[in-house]
């Protein structure tokens, strides 16, 4: 009996590690370049970082934590846990295209709060946050990992301090440049690679369809996530964050170090 419990939660613990870790790697990559990390380092020109980090902090938990509560309740839906798969396997590629395409701020970073700096962020982060991509890619990984709710709220809320603050870090106080056309790459092409992994599980075990149709299905929904991808390329405008810009131009300036950076 006893195996039989401490057998039962290391499965649990396992699946829970799981979900943790893939929605780290995922919601960190999707954050990289998104608005909301825009947001977070136009925040930091304003108010000190570890204030922003706890305003995305408290935002994000709330905002996940909904997100969570309805990838779990749609997973309820009787008879069709495929669909949902396949779904959800599909959104992560619609998220890597979302990502090669960019974000812009719109004014977010102008909200004004009387409750003071990290009540502002929070506020204008946890609206910024509301049917963004990140948002979405954590309704699709809770529909993903239906037993582990909990580690997708801490995987996910985990990813997004680390992506701002590698934001923060890197664009606001050492005023280097993020590659954001490698790094946009980068995460667009690990999404498409989870959710053409998330596909062929979908077609192999939950529809039990042959292997060369499978494959045949999928070669066709990567040539049009290519063609799509190239289009999205070929037609971007890159994305500005003009009060990190703006900050470091100034520093820059005034900086009497003859090195700067």
């Amino acid at each position: 009996m006893l195996y039989f419990i401490a057998e039962r939660i290391g499965k649990n613990m396992n699946g829970t590690l799981l979900a943790f870790l893939f929605s780290v790697g995922a919601v960190t990559l999707a954050e990289m370049g998104d608005k909301t990390q825009l947001l977070a380092m136009a925040f930091a020109t304003k108010y000190k970082a570890h204030k922003v980090l706890t305003g995305v902090f408290i935002a994000t938990v709330f905002n996940h934590a909904i997100a969570v509560a309805a990838g779990n309740l749609i997973t309820r839906i009787s008879g069709a846990e495929a669909w949902i798969q396949g779904i959800a396997s599909l959104s992560f590629i619609f998220f890597g295209l979302w990502t090669i395409r960019g974000d812009r701020l719109e004014g977010e970073e102008n909200r004004k709060s009387r409750f003071g700096a990290v009540m502002t962020v929070t506020i204008a982060f946890f609206i910024a946050e509301l049917g963004d991509k990140t948002q979405l890619a954590t309704i699709a990984l809770a529909a993903k990992f239906p037993q582990s709710p909990i580690g997708i709220l801490m995987g996910t809320t985990a990813g997004m301090l680390i992506a701002d603050a590698i934001g923060i870090a890197v664009g606001v106080v050492m005023c280097k440049r993020i590659p954001e056309k490698t790094i946009k790459l980068v995460s667009a092409g690990a999404f498409a690679v989870f959710g053409l992994i998330g596909l062929y599980q979908v077609g192999v075990d939950k529809l039990q369809m042959a292997l060369p149709q499978v494959a045949a299905i999928l070669a066709v929904i990567t040539a049009i996530t290519a063609a799509a991808a190239y289009y999205i390329i070929k037609n971007a405008n890159e994305a500005e964050n003009p009060a990190v810009a703006e900050y470091c131009r100034l520093r820059t300036k005034n900086d009497p170090s003859p090195d700067k950076g």
